[in-house]
C-alpha cells in the first residue's frame, strides 16, 4: 500500500475521540449514535482513571485473523501490553503491517501463523493493513483500563465497574477526517441513567 493511502487510512483516526467525565455509582448503559441519530455498532467506549490505568492487565489469547481477504474482527480493543497474534486462514498469503505510532510493525507474506504475536506497548489506535490486497483494513484500539466495550448492532454496551470519577471517551471507524470531536459530560449517578453519545462528526 502507498504511503499516502495509508495516512488517509491514519489521519481517520486523529482527534475523533469523544470525551468526557462521568461520576460512577456502579455500571453504565452507553448508547452511541451516529449524525443521524442512528445507532452505531462497533463504536469502542472506554472509561479512564488512575485507578482504572492501574488495575489494566495485559489479554490473554487475542487473535486477529484474515479469511476470506478480511480482518476479523475489524476492530479490536486490547489492554495495554497485550499480545496479538495474526493467524492466516486464507488460501492466499498475506502481507500485514502497521504504520501508525500507536504500534508499528510488519509481518512479511506468510500463510498459516506467524512464529511470534505483535506486542501492543502504548494506548492509541492501529491501523492494519495488508500490502498485497489494498482493500483490507482494520483497527487495533489500545486503552489503559479494563473498563472498556464495542457497541452491539443497536448502539448499545453495558459495563460494569467500581465507583469512581472516570473520563469517558468514544471512538468509530466512521468518523471522517478533520471531524470536530464531541463533548459528553452526562453524570451518571445511582439510577445508572443511560448515556447516549452522538457522534456528530460521523459519516454512517
Amino acid at each position: 500500500m502507498h504511503w499516502n493511502a495509508l495516512t488517509r487510512r491514519f489521519c481517520l483516526l486523529a482527534g475523533l475521540v469523544l470525551t468526557g467525565h462521568v461520576a460512577m455509582a456502579a455500571g453504565l448503559q452507553v448508547q452511541v449514535q451516529d449524525k443521524n441519530g442512528k445507532p452505531l455498532p462497533n463504536a469502542v467506549v472506554f472509561l479512564e482513571s488512575a485507578e482504572a490505568k492501574s488495575a489494566a492487565k495485559p489479554l490473554k489469547g487475542v487473535e486477529v485473523s484474515q479469511a476470506a481477504k478480511q480482518f476479523s474482527p475489524a476492530v479490536t480493543v486490547v489492554t495495554t501490553g497485550t499480545s496479538v497474534l495474526f493467524p492466516n486462514n486464507d488460501t492466499v498469503r498475506h502481507h500485514v503491517y502497521s504504520f501508525s505510532p500507536a504500534k508499528t510493525f510488519d509481518l512479511k507474506l506468510y500463510a498459516g501463523v506467524p512464529a511470534n504475536p505483535v506486542v501492543f506497548d502504548k494506548s492509541g489506535i492501529a491501523v492494519l493493513g495488508c500490502n498485497i490486497h489494498d482493500n483490507m483494513v482494520a483497527w487495533v484500539v489500545v486503552v489503559d483500563t479494563p473498563y472498556f466495550g464495542k457497541t452491539d448492532a443497536q448502539g448499545h454496551l453495558s459495563l460494569d465497574l467500581p465507583a469512581g470519577n472516570y473520563k469517558l471517551r468514544t471512538w468509530h471507524a466512521s468518523l471522517p477526517t478533520g471531524g470536530a470531536a464531541a463533548e459528553q459530560g452526562q453524570a451518571v449517578g445511582a439510577t445508572n441513567a443511560p448515556v447516549v453519545i452522538k457522534l456528530v462528526g460521523s459519516n454512517a
